[in-house]
């Protein structure tokens, strides 16, 4: 069984941390072992911007039960200002006001509560800038 305390020391959930390969400066998120561009082991630990664009989304209306108090929510891809793309929840903003292009930043929330643990669970989502 895998603690809770595992899930909160995750550097890349609450530091937003990729490996940069030291061969060909690929970024990887999340970090990997070996990178998929020139199969290198030696990565060096960078910290990932935090703004970007929507590349794509979709608004979830049936959620799972931990989110159902959410509904409804957009989850969307977002490419960080670095071309690293990654899978966000939108925070703070009606489905409407989210589209393709929209400009975001990388925020961390609270995602869930584990009945069983009492545990909160957080993460990073994506708010929309204000124009």
């Amino acid at each position: 069984m895998i603690s809770p305390r595992y899930h909160r020391e995750k550097p890349q959930r609450y530091r937003l941390e990729a490996g940069k390969c030291d061969a060909c400066g690929e970024v990887h998120f999340p970090p990997r072992k070996v990178c998929r561009k020139c199969f290198t082991e030696d990565f060096t630990t960078v910290n990932l911007p935090r703004r970007g664009k929507v590349v794509t989304y979709t608004t979830i209306w049936i959620p799972p039960a931990q989110f159902e108090s959410m509904k409804p929510y957009v989850v969307a891809i977002v490419e960080l200002e670095n071309g690293v793309r990654l899978t966000a929840m939108v925070a703070e903003a009606p489905p409407d006001e989210v589209k393709i292009g929209t400009e975001v930043e990388i925020i961390f929330r609270r995602m869930q509560t584990d009945p069983v643990w009492e545990v909160l669970q957080y993460g990073y989502k994506a708010r929309v800038i204000p124009t």
